[in-house]
């Protein structure tokens, strides 16, 4: 774990609320009321700020998170709708409602908030709040629940306060929320949408607007907050804990002592920074699969902090494929 932080407490005034997109906007951690539950903002543009998010909740894997923004057309602007998309975000944004679709070209959300995949959620939440710490940030808000994982969702500044205070930077103290749960999540990716996750918008109001019933997700379906995460698996197998590397390979590095011979290196964090290794690791990966290695070895990679889920990752990667 990070340092311990002191986590200030902002008011909801423009002073505090300006404050708060400020920390967003340099890479802070922040708390934050919407219509459904708190939530805990990063800038979903830089993969640092978002390992500090799993960072602070405890997050066992790099799940895929939810970017909020403040209009419905800067949303349009980062995913692509289709009619069904199209017709939903028009009936419930902004509410309690997040949609998963193909991001679109030149997003430029990171890696890590995705967790490798090519689809993105989207949000515009209805609290006035959010909507106002958003425009100040100035880019899209990565927010899961701002509790640590695995514990009740927070809908007041003091539950914040109990679980993650020293772990973020800032808890914007703006009352209660009031769904109280989180957003429903559709999926909008070509044929039938599914319904992901039941939410704050009633199934029925959502089947209203597209004039047919949502698909139930399956277990392949795992592409959103509340579901087991599936993620960017590349085509090369994946060799872990390596210490030395064949010439027909490539190595994931990471730490300063990277052994020889291998034909394409990329160090998740020279220095040994994990939260360093946690934004580069989606992109590497990528990286080095489209070398067109048979093959990638990995470096060992710690157990505490960040590097359990970088671990855990790397574990799915290298899973046996059915």
């Amino acid at each position: 774990m990070s340092p311990r932080r002191a986590t200030r407490r902002l008011a909801a005034d423009l002073h505090g609320l300006a404050e708060a997109g400020r920390l967003l906007r340099e890479g802070g951690l922040v708390a934050f009321p919407t219509e459904t539950v708190y939530g805990l903002g990063a800038d979903a543009t830089d993969g640092r700020a978002v390992a500090g998010i799993y960072e602070a909740k405890g997050r066992p894997s790099f799940n895929p998170l939810i970017a909020h923004v403040a209009e419905p057309d800067e949303a349009r602007g980062l995913g692509q709708f289709d009619a069904a998309a199209d017709a939903l975000s028009r009936a419930f944004w902004p509410g309690p409602l997040t949609l998963v679709v193909p991001m679109a070209a030149g997003a430029g959300i990171s890696d890590l908030a995705r967790a490798g995949l090519d689809t993105i959620g989207l949000r515009v939440p209805s609290h006035a709040l959010a909507r106002t710490i958003l425009k100040a940030a100035g880019r899209p808000v990565a927010a899961p629940s701002a509790n640590r994982s695995g514990h009740v969702s927070p809908t007041t500044a003091a539950h914040v306060l109990a679980d993650l205070d020293g772990r973020i930077d800032a808890v914007v103290e703006g009352g209660a929320a009031d769904v109280g749960v989180e957003s429903t999540i559709i999926a909008c990716l070509g044929g039938d949408p599914v319904l992901l996750r039941p939410g704050g918008l009633a199934r029925e109001a959502a089947e209203a607007v597209i004039g047919r019933p949502l698909a139930a997700s399956s277990s392949e379906t795992t592409i959103a907050p509340g579901m087991l995460a599936s993620h960017y698996a590349p085509n090369a197998a994946i060799r872990l804990d390596a210490r030395d590397v064949a010439a027909n390979e490539a190595l994931l590095a990471f730490g300063p002592d990277v052994p020889a011979g291998a034909a394409t290196v990329l160090n998740l964090s020279p220095s040994g920074d994990l939260s360093e290794a946690a934004a580069n690791l989606f992109g590497h990966l990528r990286a080095l699969d489209a070398s067109g290695a048979a093959r990638i070895a990995v470096m060992p990679i710690p157990k505490r902090g960040l590097g359990e889920a970088i671990r855990d990752r790397l574990a799915r990667a290298a899973a046996p494929r059915g």
